[in-house]
């Protein structure tokens, strides 16, 4: 394919992107970086995890990009009681006509194409571990055998803050299977007078397909072939290393305050969303800036302040705008 060929064919995905969020827009009021952020994780070929309080539409942002992508939908509510077969499928006993006795699988709700995963930090760790082989090989193993999930598989989790009750922590490798972490905050006044108005009056916006699965994987794979300058390339680089503690590169606030840092799937990520991200603002290549935006998203689930950094007030944000300032920002000047 020639560049003309490629830039042509970005510029046609931005179109139809474009389409998506304005479908998207008609029953997601006022959330436009959450959305921006979660269509990214989905362009990429990721998951993400959706934090906030209860009401803030998390679960109707899922539900509606299953309907504008295109994607066949499952839905799993976590509970304390939620149990791995509840999630991935069972093995049953059966018995035929002739009394032969057989196992056969039964599938559990997370094949399908766009999971739901809703309130996931409610179940019990070792309910949320039956998630970690399916995000990251998109396949289940049952009973000594393995189920492939199929193409495209995406899991979009809901999480309540942790300081609720009933919570657990998800542990630190589910969280680093997660794309980018997408925080879910209250609407402005404005934003909240529209969605009084559009949500209890008789009808309710309906969303409609633009994509469909294929599609999607088409838009994904394409993604791929953008291009990225070596200036964003060195950009990823030095803000991922810049977050390791034990990093030469680390800046002294990361060396006295993180207890460890993000590993490759970091920089993996960021490299895929910063494409997201300008194919969805209608650019044909990411810049430094692009880095800079989604720093928080990608960071902030893959590092952990010590004990010492909490009890003196600091918070991760503040860490990772840090990091930015000193890693990319010189870069983005020069």
């Amino acid at each position: 394919m020639t560049n003309e060929a490629l830039l042509d064919e970005i510029e046609a995905l931005g179109d139809t992107l474009a389409r998506a969020k304005e479908v998207i827009g008609r029953r997601i009021i006022g959330q436009e970086q959450v959305v921006d952020l979660t269509l990214s994780a989905l362009l990429a070929g990721g998951h993400a995890l959706l934090i906030g309080l209860p009401g803030l539409g998390k679960t109707r942002l899922v539900e509606t990009l299953s309907t504008v992508m295109g994607l066949r939908e499952g839905r799993i509510q976590f509970t304390p009681d939620l149990m791995p077969s509840d999630i991935l499928g069972a093995e049953v006993l059966e018995e035929s006509a002739d009394g032969a006795r057989s196992f056969r699988f039964l599938k559990g709700p997370i094949f399908c194409q766009l999971l739901l995963a809703d309130e996931i930090n409610r179940a019990s760790p070792r309910t949320q571990s039956a998630l970690l082989q399916a995000m990251q090989e998109h396949q289940i193993s049952v009973a000594g055998q393995t189920h492939d999930l199929g193409a495209p598989f995406h899991v979009l989790a809901t999480q309540n803050p942790l300081e609720q009750e009933g919570t657990y922590p998800l542990p630190e490798a589910q969280l680093d299977r997660f794309l980018l972490q997408v925080d879910v905050e209250y609407p402005d006044r404005d934003a909240e007078r529209d969605i009084l108005l559009a949500t209890t009056g008789t009808e309710d916006a309906q969303a409609e397909p633009v994509f469909t699965g294929a599609e999607l994987i088409a838009a994904q794979k394409l993604l791929r072939r953008m291009p990225v300058g070596e200036g964003v390339v060195d950009a990823i680089l030095d803000l991922v290393r810049a977050c390791r503690p034990d990093d030469d590169a680390a800046p002294q606030i990361v060396r006295d305050t993180v207890s460890w840092g993000p590993g490759p799937r970091a920089a993996q990520a960021l490299m895929l969303l910063t494409r997201a991200r300008a194919l969805i603002d209608g650019r044909l290549a990411p810049g430094i800036d692009d880095v800079c935006a989604l720093a928080r998203p990608v960071l902030s689930h893959r590092m952990a302040l010590s004990y010492g950094a909490r009890a003196a007030g600091h918070n991760l944000a503040e860490v990772i705008d840090a990091v930015v300032d000193q890693a990319t920002r010189p870069a983005a000047a020069a």
